[in-house]
């Protein structure tokens, strides 16, 4: 959830440039202020960044120091843009244009295009891999899809780094890049991928920043059209800045230095794909003159979260933990962020999703909770375990809230109304703009209580849900309001991509929770070999862990739940242990040597708060899971649901899995579920290969658990007997 979303009022737009002050603190109205030559915001997470330089284009527009069509806001995601968009229009700055690089690049490279090449721009491919996997297959090189991701990002990191097919080797050993083949290799499939491109008359996304940079560089004319156009430059999140961007950049600026960065160097977690936060910290070098403005008030998170955050950092080395900002909280104290061990992964994640399901019982919205992990590849164990708790969940980086089916339904069912909605008796008892939106959406599907359980029928009535609620919000801002008054506000969020907040916990890796906050946040998975990743070897890719989890300890507002398993699956030898990272922060570790914390309030070493959870009970030790055919020991999770080797013969009843399969998806029908949340495939696989006979034998299949057994345990028992379910 983002922070423009956390707050659902509507902002009455200022009536002044000195109104659109009001509320800053000092260091923000600073930046708001400062509207001459370079400035420098270094701002610490949650310090109220987008705040500080929205209000300052707001406040150079208001005051007529700033014309709005001559501003050009850079970020790095659509959603930050969209977000920074919404807030300008909040604050009466319309006109502003807030893109990111490549967006902004596209639009001048379609513009420029016949003036400066001649016929039409060539046809941009949507996904490269594709063009990637026909390299590879001209150069009759095998590449396993593992393989062909690792080879595709490595070619975008030579494009970003402006790096050539002939010099790819030499520049990725100067990197300390592990290149997925041989550097040799990667540098032909790199060659005969330009070629393809060449060949095929298409250009990938690099290109667009790539083609830009030459045409600016090579068209005098062109380039002084773009400066005429845009006379001031704000670059959000600079510490993530390519070199490809930065030449980019300094091409659109010229001679000129009206420009205003913003980063934070502690947090710089996208250096494999070419991001550098040199620019950030040589900044001052660049531009002597410039006007640098730290951010240390935290308003984001309570104190004991961001003593924890600081204590990462204190910890820290390299060049940008030199640089690094100690932050201030500005909230209430909350409860000492929670510590837990669990014996391996799916505990882990049934721990989690038990806490969960108290918290949103105890009244915690779901869209307020967060699980954070560090690779997708961790998501399906949380899926399955919030599925066996009831609890909604959404997958961070899904189909965005305006392109739902159900949200344009809602639309053209709101537009009609607005038009029409004399004629429409849904609307003869409705006085009010919530019970108009209420009544349109009910014939689309939205009830005043939500379904029960968490499949598509329940993530439909999220949405609808999320409309009633908004409309609620503007409603008490604008009471005069009308129906095509709201149709109209959800024509410019959509424009913006401004989505009002979806109900259910969300899950995500932790690069894709950057720039956003909940109020709890599940950090999963924090144990060696993950955090920090296996394959970080250098001291810079050690440190660049270390930020992500900064990151992630950031997110939260008022509760923090951290946890890591002692092995990978249940019956797994327990030889993992909590993140170095950790050391000296959670209660009852030793510190590592490590830096001191200049103004660090108080040591790293902390007891237990009165009344926490620090450590979860521990499982029994489990037993090995053995192949009840070969014998061997199993690790993957579908195996050990099977009690058998995927390669193993099966001796399945196959027409009780059918049966089986009919009656999953009649309970998935009535409760609204995808059939994986009744039992997974696996499930049904090891129940119709076991055929249990009575409650002790179906509990002991992998996948049925206590809760699932009261559940269902009965109409499984019926269907294995050869009986009809209850």
């Amino acid at each position: 959830m983002t922070a423009a979303t956390h707050s659902t009022l509507f902002p009455q737009v200022p009536d002044s440039a000195d109104a659109v002050l009001e509320g800053l603190d000092p260091e923000q109205r600073e930046v708001a202020t400062a509207l001459h030559g370079p400035v420098c915001v270094l701002a610490g997470a949650g310090t109220g960044k987008t705040r500080a330089i929205t209000h300052r284009i707001a406040y150079g527009v208001r005051a007529g120091v700033l014309q709005p069509f001559s501003v050009l806001a850079v970020t790095f995601t659509n959603r930050a843009a969209g977000e920074m968009r919404g807030r300008l229009r909040q604050l009466g700055a319309h006109g502003v244009q807030a893109r990111t690089f490549h967006s902004a690049a596209l639009r001048q490279l379609q513009y420029f295009w016949p003036k400066a090449i001649g016929g039409s721009m060539p046809r941009l491919v949507d996904r490269k891999i594709q063009l990637v996997a026909d390299a590879a297959a001209a150069c009759r090189i095998r590449l396993d899809r593992g393989e062909l991701r690792d080879v595709t990002a490595e070619i975008e990191w030579s494009k970003v780094t402006q790096t050539v097919p002939a010099d790819y080797a030499l520049a990725a050993v100067k990197a300390g890049r592990a290149a997925p083949r041989d550097p040799a290799e990667v540098a032909q499939l790199y060659s005969v991928y330009e070629d393809l491109k060449r060949d095929r008359a298409v250009i990938d996304f690099e290109d667009v920043l790539l083609l830009t940079v030459a045409i600016l560089q090579d068209r005098h004319d062109i380039a002084d059209q773009v400066r005429s156009q845009y006379q001031h430059f704000v670059v959000d999140e600079y510490q993530d800045v390519s070199p490809l961007q930065q030449r980019l950049l300094e091409l659109w600026l010229g001679p000129r230095e009206s420009l205003c960065v913003v980063g934070d160097a502690s947090q710089t977690i996208y250096s494999f794909t070419g991001a550098t936060p040199d620019h950030l910290l040589d900044f001052r070098t660049r531009h002597p003159g410039a006007t640098v403005v730290k951010l240390v008030r935290d308003y984001r998170s309570t104190p004991q979260v961001v003593h924890l955050a600081n204590g990462l950092l204190a910890q820290a080395h390299g060049r940008a933990a030199d640089h690094r900002l100690e932050l201030v909280s500005q909230r209430a104290p909350g409860p000492e962020p929670a510590y837990a061990e669990y014996a391996d992964e799916p505990a882990e994640a049934e721990g989690a999703a038990r806490r969960i399901r108290e918290l949103i019982d105890a009244g915690v919205p779901a869209a307020e909770i967060a699980i954070l992990f560090r690779t997708n590849a961790q998501s399906e164990t949380y899926e399955q375990a919030l599925a066996d708790v009831g609890v909604p969940y959404q997958l961070r980086g899904a189909e965005r809230f305006f392109d739902r089916p159900e949200v344009r339904k809602a639309g053209i069912a709101l537009r009609g109304a607005a038009r029409f909605g004399g004629n429409d008796s849904l609307l003869d008892d409705a006085v009010t703009l919530p019970s108009q939106v209420r009544a349109v959406l009910s014939g689309e599907g939205w009830t005043g209580e939500p379904p029960a359980g968490s499949g598509a029928v329940r993530e439909r009535w999220e949405s609808l849900a999320a409309l009633v609620n908004l409309a609620q919000d503007f409603a008490a801002a604008r009471p005069d309001a009308t129906l095509g008054d709201f149709v109209a506000e959800l024509d410019e969020r959509a424009g913006a991509q401004h989505a009002p907040t979806v109900q259910g916990v969300t899950l995500a890796s932790l690069h894709s929770a950057k720039g956003l906050e909940w109020d709890v946040v599940f950090l999963v998975g924090v144990a060696e070999g993950m955090m920090p990743i296996t394959y970080a070897k250098t001291e810079e890719q050690v440190e660049e862990e270390r930020r992500l989890l900064y990151v992630g300890v950031t997110r939260a507002r008022e509760r923090l739940h951290v946890s890591w398993a002692l092995a990978r699956s249940p019956g797994g030898r327990a030889v993992r242990r909590a993140s170095r990272f950790l050391d000296g922060l959670r209660p009852g570790s030793a510190a590592t040597l490590g830096r001191s914390a200049a103004g660090a309030s108080g040591g790293v070493e902390r007891g237990a708060a009165k009344g926490s959870s620090v450590v979860a009970p521990r499982r029994a030790q489990r037993t090995p899971a053995r192949c009840r055919v070969c014998g061997r020991t199993l690790t993957d999770a579908g195996e050990m649901k099977l009690m058998r080797c995927e390669d193993c013969p099966s001796d399945m009843d196959e027409g009780l899995y059918e049966r089986l399969r009919e009656w999953r998806a009649e309970q998935a029908r009535r409760s609204g579920q995808p059939p994986f949340c009744v039992f997974t495939d696996k499930t049904l696989m090891a129940i119709a290969e076991t055929v249990p006979e009575e409650d002790g034998e179906l509990a002991r299949i992998p996948g049925v658990g206590v809760r699932k057994l009261n559940r269902y345990g009965a109409d499984v028992l019926a269907i294995c007997a050869g009986q009809q379910a209850d």
